[in-house]
């Protein structure tokens, strides 16, 4: 009887933590974020190498402090990806990284796979926003928009 109790104590303990640690990683820890000025969506130019606030609409983003890998947004812009091309510059190496599943216009694969192919255009939005860690903006011919933080190519050879 001792055994069984054992074994079933065990077994609850281990799909509570699996249950805990589930939540913690998927939803516990990750806020809106608010686009308010000074925290705009940015693209950094080729000349100046300074972000700078581009036009965007229809802004949603999530962010967690527990790591500067899961920031996230979707947004529309009016910009052309000839006109940000010639303006902005480009990101190579873009790795969108897969976001909660909750946060359903972020779709990662679809991101990477019209990265890979040359639908979408991805832009430094900006260096080193963390130590290590660059915001990449990726834009559709469409106009839509989607912004994450991925390790950059210093981080990587490291």
């Amino acid at each position: 009887m001792t055994g069984k109790f054992a074994a079933g104590f065990i077994v609850i303990s281990a799909l509570i933590a699996g249950i805990a640690i589930y939540y913690l990683q998927v939803y516990a820890f990750y806020r809106e974020v608010a686009f308010t000025p000074g925290q705009e969506i940015t693209l950094t130019p080729i000349e100046s190498g300074q972000p700078e606030p581009i036009l965007a609409e229809n802004i949603t983003g999530i962010d967690a402090d527990s790591s500067p890998l899961r920031f996230r947004a979707c947004f529309t812009t009016p910009l052309t990806q000839g006109m940000l091309s010639e303006t902005y510059r480009a990101y190579d190496g873009a790795e969108p990284l897969i976001a909660p599943s909750w946060f359903d216009c972020f779709d990662a694969v679809e991101i990477g796979t019209a990265l890979e192919r040359g639908e979408a255009l991805a832009f430094l939005s900006q260096e080193n926003i963390h130590t290590d860690v660059d915001r990449v903006v990726a834009v559709f011919p469409d106009g839509r928009a989607f912004a994450w933080t991925q390790l950059n190519p210093a981080a990587k050879d490291k």
